[in-house]
Order: structure tokens, then sequence, then C-alpha cells
């Protein structure tokens, strides 16, 4: 009950990965547009959302990819994988709380902004990041598993 195969859980940890990254790239980009709304004129979003693009950069491809390979290396190793094994269990508690601070940054941040500018920033580089490294798992050819359960 509730089996999967690897490939499946490959699928849906990439697709959770992209739909993250997209929904954050949306958002950080809704707060550096609403940012340059408060003082038209002023480089400050902009360059934010440079820096956040350089910074995500970096992530990708020295952070979140070795995640990415880790976590296809251990739903390899799943001998009887389950729907829900497509991230860590920690992982999957860590990513709730990310959501919920991230959203009650983004409150916060409406209409100050030096906040708005920073949590952009924060956003686009998470963002960046995510979408940079998911090379991964075209790279590591996840969704060609001939895993079946």
């Amino acid at each position: 009950m509730l089996d999967v195969s690897t490939r499946s859980l490959k699928i849906i940890a990439a697709l959770v990965w992209h739909a993250g990254g997209l929904a954050l790239l949306f958002k950080g980009g809704s707060l550096l547009v609403e940012a340059e709304g408060l003082k038209p004129g002023e480089s400050w979003s902009w360059l934010a959302a440079v820096a956040g693009s350089f910074l995500g950069g970096l992530k990708a491809n020295y952070l979140f990819s070795k995640s990415c390979r880790r976590n296809l290396d251990r739903i390899t190793a799943l001998e009887q994988p389950k729907v829900w094994q497509f991230f860590r269990p920690g992982f999957l508690v860590l990513l709730g709380v990310m959501i919920l601070v991230g959203a009650m940054l983004s409150k916060l941040a409406h209409n100050n902004y030096p906040f708005l500018v920073g949590v952009g920033i924060a956003d686009v580089s998470i963002a960046i990041a995510l979408l940079g490294s998911s090379y991964v798992f075209w790279k590591e050819k996840a969704f060609c598993s001939t895993s079946v359960a």
C-alpha cells in the first residue's frame, strides 16, 4: 500500500523542487516590484535582483546541487519506496518551517522599502539556487529509472 517506484519519487522530488523555485521567483520578483513602486528611481530593487541571482547561482553550484544528488542517491537506495519518501522527514519539516517563515517575512515587509529589498534578495537567491541546481535531476537521468514498485 502506497508503494511507488523510485522513478515516481524522483519525479515528485523534481516537481516540488521546481515548483518551489518558481513560486519563490514570482514572490521575490513581486516584492522587488513593490519596492520599486515605493521608491521609483531607486536602484536598490534592481541591484537586489542582480545580487539575489548571483548569490543563488553560488548556492546552486556549491550547496543545492549536492543536496539534489544526495537525495537522488537516497531514493535509489530505497528498497520499498513509499510516496512520502521523496524527501527525508526532517527536510519536509524544515521545508514547512521555511515556508511559514518566508510567508511571515513577506507579510511583514509590505510598505517597508528596506525590508522588501532584503526579503526580495533572499527569495530570488533561493529561487535561482533551486532552479539552477535542478539540472542535477536531468544530468542524473532521474526520470529514466527502471525501478518499478
